[in-house]
């Protein structure tokens, strides 16, 4: 969820729940105080028909009024009233329905006799002017969240705009192009100084990023050329004189120590670049056609271990580097043959979407760590990086590989 959402819904609950809560304080306490009002004129009512009793000696005539209805009973010697009000119905006359009262109920004595005094007063003028501020009241809690909702929709949204014009220019950003984090000048010093912190940090990575390719680039170019002199040093070497059998065991691991360090110097090379996205001769590659090639040129490994390759494939144009799609099935093909056992069997099943290459093996199912780099059993030969830089292409163009054992056989799956 966006922080924009988050803060209109927190704002708009927040606003909601205080406002229903005033709401019904506010109902509270207008109809508190019509019932207040009520009761006065109850209470005056009340006072008027006291003092008449006193001045006439006489009750005053039972009315029934519009809104008011005075009625009396007269009480048995026994019989006592306690004064009170209370909520009843009030029948009215003119329009013959009954509507809510307020009444009040108390006692005078006239002549040593006690009666019972009711003065009731409808209560709809009351009722509907509560339900009239109430309507009112509603209706401003409505306007007020539909104001914050539009408010917040299109003024936070203009407000942050510079965040999100910042935000696309880091997610396009990359580093082996020229394109740069330009600072927006805005009203707003924590947009700008989010702005002056991006475009630093820009110039930082770009800078440490070209130090790292150099230094990769000259180490890499310094490593090779001792090497070289190694090498032909060694060739050196064998053309001067007769070597024991134990001295030719010597150069021979010689031989092999330079080979592979030769090898893992261009491989960790080649994942620096496919890292740093490097290489970008894209072009639409018939795999097909492609991986027809390389069983060609693995025919001689396959027939010298009497390997029995099984194939399927169907038409499938993949956009890549082809130089790189070149590596891709080299690592798979040499990874089937390296560790494939003796007269064991490959499976190539090719479609639109995937490429699966199945082989017997020497061991159990191999542990997760082997897309890793430097991941290889112990008496593998190779580098360990093989399946790394597999990884990085696929990586590179969005595809997806993944290892299975299934009835003991190593899959290797790439989706396109």
């Amino acid at each position: 969820m966006k922080l924009a959402q988050r803060y209109n819904r927190a704002n708009l609950i927040t606003s909601f729940i205080i406002l229903a809560i005033t709401g019904v304080i506010y109902y509270i306490a207008i109809h508190f105080i019509l019932t207040s009002n009520l009761d006065k004129d109850l209470v005056i009512e009340e006072r008027e028909i006291e003092a008449y009793v006193k001045n006439y000696g006489i009750l005053p005539a039972p009315g029934d009024f519009l809104h008011q209805k005075v009625t009396y009973k007269k009480l048995t010697s026994s019989q006592t009233v306690e004064r009170n009000f209370s909520y009843d119905h009030f029948y009215n006359e003119d329009e013959k329905k009954n509507e809510p009262g307020r009444s009040l109920t108390t006692m005078v004595s006239l002549k040593g006799a006690g009666y019972q005094v009711t003065i009731s007063k409808s209560r709809v003028e009351s009722e509907d002017l509560v339900q009239l501020i109430f309507a009112i009241t509603l209706a401003v809690t409505v306007l007020l969240l539909i104001s914050l909702l539009l408010i917040n929709r299109f003024l936070l949204q203009r407000i942050w705009s510079p965040f999100y014009s910042t935000l696309g220019m880091m997610k396009a950003f990359n580093i082996t192009q020229k394109d740069e984090i330009k600072p927006n000048n805005t009203t707003i010093d924590e947009f700008n100084e989010l702005n002056e912190s991006a475009h630093a940090m820009a110039i930082r990575v770009r800078k440490d990023y070209h130090e790292l390719k150099n230094f990769t680039d000259n180490a890499s170019h310094e490593m090779m050329t001792p090497l070289a002199i190694i090498n032909s040093k060694l060739d050196s070497l064998l053309q001067t004189d007769t070597f024991s059998v134990a001295q030719g065991a010597i150069i021979e691991d010689i031989y092999t120590a330079i080979g592979r360090l030769i090898k893992l110097n261009q491989s960790l090379l080649l994942l620096s670049k496919i890292e740093n996205k490097l290489i970008s001769d894209i072009q639409t590659i018939d795999f097909q056609e492609l991986i027809k090639e390389k069983m060609i040129q693995f025919q001689e490994l396959f027939e010298k271990n009497e390997l029995i390759l099984k194939q399927q494939l169907e038409p499938c144009k993949v956009n890549m580097s082809k130089y790189l799609a070149d590596i891709l099935l080299n690592n798979l093909f040499a990874n089937a043959i390296r560790h494939n056992i003796y007269r064991g069997s490959i499976s190539i099943i090719l479609n639109s979407n995937m490429l699966l290459v199945e082989n017997t093996g020497k061991t159990d199912q191999l542990n997760y760590k082997l897309f890793e780099r430097f991941s290889k059993s112990a008496g593998s030969e190779g580098t360990g990086l093989g399946l790394a830089i597999s990884k990085q292409i696929c990586n590179l163009y969005g595809f997806e590989i993944s290892y299975h054992y299934f009835e003991n056989a190593h899959q290797f799956k790439v989706k396109f």
